[in-house]
């Protein structure tokens, strides 16, 4: 599977490519490079958002997970830039437990580009399975300008 890292303001990352979709990013350096079209795309647009230059993302992802993990990861895709919602706000939105919303937050391939980070506690920040934990996901909102801490 093609892989290419890069250099973020929360650590280094690696990209994975399967048949055409971005499949993973996972915190860290990458064995192999590969510089795919669809990688350096990929590379160039998370680039841009660390920048602050860019909002969304607009690459082919396949993330491998339950239909109600597909469902909450879409549903956490429709999260604007900057905004928020609750594990709550999300469960009911699906139809399923506010626990399970948050395992499969837990369980995102593809954090970043599927904004797992933008789902909040009813009562706070909440988890966040990445490397550097709820630091890393204060991180992101901030750069989002969601959280003025």
């Amino acid at each position: 599977m093609p892989q290419l890292s890069m250099h973020s303001p929360i650590g280094d990352l690696a990209i994975s490519e399967e048949d055409g979709a971005i499949v993973a990013v996972d915190w860290g350096w990458g064995a192999e490079q590969a510089e795919t079209p669809l990688l350096k795309a990929a590379k160039a647009q998370l680039e841009a958002y660390f920048d602050g230059e860019r909002r969304g993302f607009d690459l082919p992802l396949a993330p491998a997970g339950s239909p109600s993990e597909q469902q909450v990861w879409d549903a956490m895709r429709a999260i604007p830039y900057g905004a928020s919602r609750t594990y709550g706000d999300i469960a009911r939105e699906v139809g399923i437990s506010a626990q399970a919303v948050g395992q499969a937050c837990g369980s995102n391939p593809i954090p970043i580009l599927i904004p797992c980070h933008r789902v909040l506690a009813a009562d706070g920040l909440g988890g966040f399975s990445a490397d550097g934990g709820v630091e890393t996901k204060a991180a992101l909102l901030r750069l989002e300008g969601a959280l003025m801490i």
